[in-house]
C-alpha cells in the first residue's frame, strides 16, 4: 500500500504494454521518430533525461501525441525534474531507482510511474511508495525465471516490466513466465536511426508481441 497520502496512479490499459525508450533522441528528430512510433501503434514513449535537450523533445512529443498516448521521461532522479516534466506535458515518469519522494511527486502530478528495481526488497519498496509499475532492469541478466520468482511475493496485480536487453525475440519466453510489459530501447531506436528504420522495427516488434500475446488482441477487439 502507498505509504503517502498521494493516490496510486494505475498503469494504463494499453493494447500492447510496450514502452519505447528513445535514449539519445534529438529535438529535431522528435516529430518524425515519435510520429512513426505512434502511427505504428506504440502507446507509451520515454525520452531519457540523459538525451540531448530532453525536455524540448518531450514537449514536442507531448504536443504531437493524441489522447491516450503516454509521453514522458526516463532516468528521472530529482523531484525538480518531475516538476519540469509536468510543465512540458509529460505523463510518464521512469526512474532507474526507487526514490519515494520522486515517485510521490510524480503521482501528485497524475503521472504514471515506473521505477527501476532489481531485488525483492527494491520491488516491495517501490510498491509501497505507490509505483504504477515496476521496471526490472537489467532484465537480460535476470531472465524471466528470476523475475517470475520475485513476482510471487508481490501484491496481486502488480505490473511487472522487463527492461534492458529485451526485444521481440524474447517475448515468448517472458510470456510463458506471465510477463507482458516491456521497455524497448535499442531494439526500436538507436541514435541516428531514421524514421523509416524505426517504423520497420516497430512493425516487427508489434507483430512479435501480437504473436506472443494473442489473447490481448482478442480482448482489444471485444472492447472495441
Amino acid at each position: 500500500m502507498n505509504s503517502s497520502s498521494t493516490p496510486r496512479i494505475a498503469w494504463p490499459r494499453m493494447r500492447r504494454s510496450l514502452v519505447a525508450i528513445l535514449r539519445g533522441l534529438k529535438p529535431e528528430e522528435t516529430e518524425a521518430i515519435v510520429g512513426a512510433l505512434i502511427e505504428e501503434g506504440l502507446e507509451a514513449i520515454e525520452i531519457p533525461l540523459n538525451s540531448p535537450d530532453p525536455f524540448r523533445s518531450i514537449e514536442a512529443a507531448a504536443k504531437l501525441a493524441p489522447a491516450g498516448v503516454l509521453i514522458g521521461a526516463g532516468t528521472v532522479l530529482e523531484t525538480a525534474d518531475v516538476d519540469r516534466l509536468h510543465d512540458t506535458g509529460g505523463r510518464l515518469m521512469v526512474s532507474p531507482n526507487v526514490d519515494p519522494a520522486v515517485i510521490a511527486r510524480a503521482a501528485s502530478h497524475g503521472m504514471v510511474t515506473m521505477p527501476g528495481v532489481l531485488t525483492p526488497t527494491e520491488a516491495l519498496a517501490a510498491v509501497k511508495a505507490g509505483a504504477s509499475g515496476l521496471k526490472f532492469f537489467p532484465a537480460n541478466h535476470l531472465g524471466p525465471s528470476i523475475i517470475q520468482a520475485i513476482a510471487v511475493i508481490l501484491p496481486p496485480g502488480t505490473v511487472i516490466g522487463a527492461v534492458g536487453g529485451v526485444g521481440e525475440r524474447e517475448f515468448a519466453a517472458y510470456a510463458a513466465a506471465g510477463i507482458r510489459t516491456f521497455g524497448l530501447g535499442s531494439s526500436l531506436y538507436r541514435p541516428g536511426a531514421t524514421a523509416d528504420e524505426v517504423r520497420a522495427k516497430a512493425r516487427a516488434v508489434i507483430a512479435a508481441y501480437d504473436a506472443a500475446f494473442p489473447a490481448s488482441q482478442e480482448t482489444s477487439r471485444a472492447d472495441g
